[in-house]
């Protein structure tokens, strides 16, 4: 993590200088997209009647800004809608508008490392009573914040603590499927109440087969021998993960994504979790005991330094213009930031 120190003090500048905006911008803690206006996130307003809130019938994603640039802005909005086909939702709106929108709040906010987050949810009538052929008014909640950590930038350095969830497995695809982003979250509060209770602050669920799947937000990686292992079911097929994996092999490494059992956790060399809101997080502490000798990995340290540099490659991310409202290169069309692929 060689990079790190720069990373971070370019972060803590940023943020310093938006929060002098606060007094002066009503958007800059925060904006959001209701009903086709803007308004401050403090503000914003749902229908208590929307089937998302009442029965959590939707799908999500989030995307994220860095350093004024959106970063793989179309992987997220490609996985929201096969998202919304898999629960039989439409996005109202083309991705086209939905990316013009999404730039325009970030500008309007001034933020320049943003967390963002879509929610397209079933509307005010719910499926009971549902007919083949009716077709229902889904709704799109878009807002922007200031950039969320699931782990701290201090944490970093020295990694963090985890454990392996003991009262609580993860919801078996059979029963919702993983590959949809959602917010059907009891069994990951669950886990994250036990982490505390056990001294920690990340839970890692398993299938109750004995294998590893994903976390409270996050997904897993452990790696053994200089190999990368990633689970490949029960989990959400991460963005942040895509990246993992495209980094590690463009410098040279193995990435192997397959059943995972939970007792290779104990063996590992090293661990780090993965998401939109953090990055690459290094664990080194699993149920009370250091992973190997308790310090960052090199593994993990080139995974992040080479996941925070593509940030900045215009393969991948865009960059804002501030004063307009617009994003750079799109030229009135939806902006393909492509992968590695």
């Amino acid at each position: 993590m060689a990079t790190m120190g720069d990373i971070f003090a370019g972060y803590h500048s940023r943020l310093a200088a938006l929060e002098t905006t606060f007094d002066k911008n009503p958007l800059a803690r925060g904006v959001a997209w209701i009903e086709g206006e803007l308004v401050p996130l403090h503000e914003a307003r749902i229908p208590l009647l929307d089937e998302g809130f009442l029965h959590s019938d939707l799908t999500y994603d989030v995307p994220s800004v860095w350093d004024g640039r959106f970063f793989r802005l179309d992987d997220h909005l490609s996985r929201l809608q096969a998202s919304c086909a898999k629960m039989r939702l439409q996005l109202p709106l083309p991705p086209a508008e939905v990316q013009r929108i999404l730039v325009e709040m970030v500008a309007k906010g001034g933020i320049r490392d943003a967390f963002v987050e879509l929610i397209v949810t079933r509307g005010l009538k719910g499926v009971r009573g549902y007919t083949p052929g009716q077709t229902f008014k889904n709704n799109l909640y878009m807002f922007v914040r200031p950039f969320v950590w699931v782990m701290a930038p201090e944490v970093q350095p020295v990694g963090g603590k985890a454990v392996v969830a003991r009262t609580v497995k993860r919801t078996p695809p059979g029963s919702f499927d993983p590959t949809v982003k959602n917010l059907q979250w009891g069994d990951l509060t669950r886990g994250l109440f036990e982490a505390a209770d056990r001294g920690a602050a990340y839970p890692f669920l398993t299938d109750g087969d004995t294998n590893l799947t994903e976390g409270a937000g996050f997904n897993i990686v452990l790696v053994k021998d200089g190999i990368l292992y990633t689970p490949d079911r029960g989990v959400l097929e991460g963005v942040t993960r895509k990246c993992v994996i495209d980094v590690a092999e463009a410098l040279g490494l193995t990435v192997k994504v397959e059943f995972v059992p939970v007792e290779m956790a104990y063996s590992s060399d090293e661990i780090f979790m993965c998401t939109t809101a953090g990055g690459i997080m290094p664990i080194t502490e699993l149920d009370g005991r250091p992973v190997k000798d308790g310090k960052v990995g090199p593994i993990t340290k080139r995974i992040w330094d080479a996941y925070w540099k593509i940030h900045w490659d215009p393969t991948f991310s865009f960059e804002i213009d501030y004063a307009t409202g617009i994003a750079k290169g799109l030229q009135g069309a939806i902006f393909s930031v492509g992968s590695l692929e």
